[in-house]
C-alpha cells in the first residue's frame, strides 16, 4: 500500500521514506519550541534541551499513533464497522499516547533532573501533561482521518471496478444471447419444421419468442428466481433439441417447483453454461452430447455437467469470455465462487445460490 505508515514499510523502502518522516518531526519540533518558549533562543543549552524533549514527544506520539492505525486496520474497518473503530481509535490513542507522554516526563525527571519516579504521577503534575495530549489530539486526528479516507478511497475504487467488471459481463451476456448464429441456426430449423411439420413450427415460434423475451426483460436484473431462470432453460432447449435431435440428451434433476422460487441466480447464468457445452462439444445421433442440470436446495448449490467430445470452434464464434464475465457477476453479489472442474471426461461448473430473504 503506498500510503502505508512509514515504520512499517518493507526494509527496500524504508531508508527514502524513515528520512522523510524524520524531516517532518524535526521541522515540528523547532515549530513547536519557539512557538512555546522564544526566549530560550538567547540560551543554547535551555533552547537544545526544549527541542530535545519536544522532538521526544512529537515523534513518540506520532510513531504510537501511526502503528495504532495499522494495528485497527487489520481488526477494525473504517467502511464496515465505523463505530466500533471510532472507539478503537479512541481508546488506543489515549492509552498509548499517555504511554509516550509518561515515559518521556519519566526520562526527563528521572535522568536530567534527579527526581524520583514517583514525582511524574503527582496530582501537580497532570497540568503539565494537557499540551502534549494536544498535540496528540492533532497528531491523531491527521493519522486516523488519513486512514479513513484512504480506506473510503480504496472502497470506492473497489466497487467502481466491480461495477466496471459487471457492466463489461452483462455487456458481452447480452451479446452472446442474440449470438446471430443461434438466431441463424433457430431459422434454418423453422424452415425445416414450416415444411414438415406445421404444428411443430408454431410451438417452434412461441419457444423461440419466449427465449428472447426472457433476455430482454432480464437485462436490467441482477438476480431472478431459479423457477424464472429454469422455464427460460426449458424453452432454450426445446430449440436445441428440436435442432439437434437425438444428438443431444439433458437430464434435468430439480427439486420441486417451490423450493425453486426462494433461490435466486444471475440471468442467464445456467443458459450460458449450456450454450458453452454446445458450442465446444460435438454431437452426432450415435454418440449424444450428454448434459446434467443437478440442483441440490439444502446446499444451494446448481451444477451442470456434460461429457468432454471437443469439437474446432470458428474463430470469432466463441470469445473465451464467458466462464471469466459469469465469474466477475458473481463477484459482484457473494462471496462464494463459482467452481469450475474438468476430468477427462466431463466438464463441470457448480453455481451458488442465493436465497431470497
Amino acid at each position: 500500500m503506498n500510503d502505508q505508515h512509514p515504520a512499517l514499510l518493507p526494509l527496500h523502502r524504508r531508508p527514502r521514506e524513515l528520512f522523510r518522516l524524520l524531516a517532518i518531526l524535526l521541522l515540528i519540533a523547532a515549530v513547536i519550541s519557539v512557538s512555546m518558549d522564544p526566549a530560550a533562543w538567547g540560551n543554547l543549552p535551555e533552547m537544545l534541551l526544549n527541542f530535545i524533549i519536544t522532538f521526544a514527544y512529537t515523534a513518540g506520539l506520532w510513531l504510537v499513533n501511526g502503528y495504532a492505525v495499522e494495528w485497527l486496520n487489520s481488526r477494525a474497518d473504517w467502511t464496515r464497522q465505523p463505530a466500533r473503530r471510532f472507539l478503537f481509535t479512541l481508546v488506543a490513542s489515549l492509552v498509548a499516547s499517555l504511554v509516550v507522554i509518561l515515559l518521556v516526563n519519566g526520562t526527563f525527571h528521572v535522568l536530567y533532573l534527579h527526581q524520583p519516579v514517583q514525582r511524574i504521577f503527582a496530582a501537580r503534575m497532570w497540568p503539565q501533561y494537557a499540551f502534549p495530549l494536544i498535540i496528540t489530539g492533532v497528531v491523531s486526528l491527521f493519522l486516523h482521518s488519513r486512514s479513513f479516507l484512504q480506506h473510503w478511497r480504496e472502497a470506492a475504487i473497489r466497487a467502481e471496478r466491480v461495477e466496471k467488471e459487471n457492466a463489461v459481463a452483462r455487456l458481452d451476456s447480452l451479446r452472446r444471447q442474440v449470438d446471430p448464429h443461434f438466431l441463424f441456426n433457430s431459422l434454418n430449423a423453422l424452415t425445416s419444421l414450416v415444411e414438415e411439420d406445421p404444428s411443430r413450427a408454431v410451438r417452434f415460434i412461441r419457444q423461440l419468442s419466449q427465449v428472447y423475451r426472457y433476455v430482454l426483460d432480464s437485462q436490467e436484473q441482477e438476480v431472478v428466481s431459479v423457477a424464472e431462470e429454469m422455464r427460460f432453460v426449458e424453452s432454450y432447449l426445446f430449440l436445441q433439441r428440436t435442432r439437434l435431435g437425438e444428438g443431444l440428451s439433458v437430464e434435468l434433476k430439480l427439486p420441486p417447483a417451490a423450493a425453486l422460487e426462494t433461490l435466486l441466480v444471475p440471468p442467464l447464468a445456467v443458459q450460458l453454461l449450456l450454450e458453452n457445452a454446445l458450442k465446444h462439444n460435438a454431437t452426432s445421433q450415435r454418440d449424444p452430447l450428454r448434459i446434467t442440470v443437478e440442483l441440490d436446495a439444502a446446499a444451494r448449490r446448481l451444477t451442470v455437467r456434460n461429457t468432454l467430445r471437443y469439437r474446432r470452434v470458428p474463430e470469432g464464434e466463441s470469445t473465451g469470455l464467458g466462464l471469466q464475465n459469469l465469474q466477475a457477476r458473481y463477484a459482484f453479489l457473494t462471496s462464494e465462487l463459482v467452481v469450475v472442474i474438468k476430468t477427462e471426461t466431463e466438464f463441470l461448473v457448480t453455481l451458488p445460490l442465493l436465497e431470497l430473504e
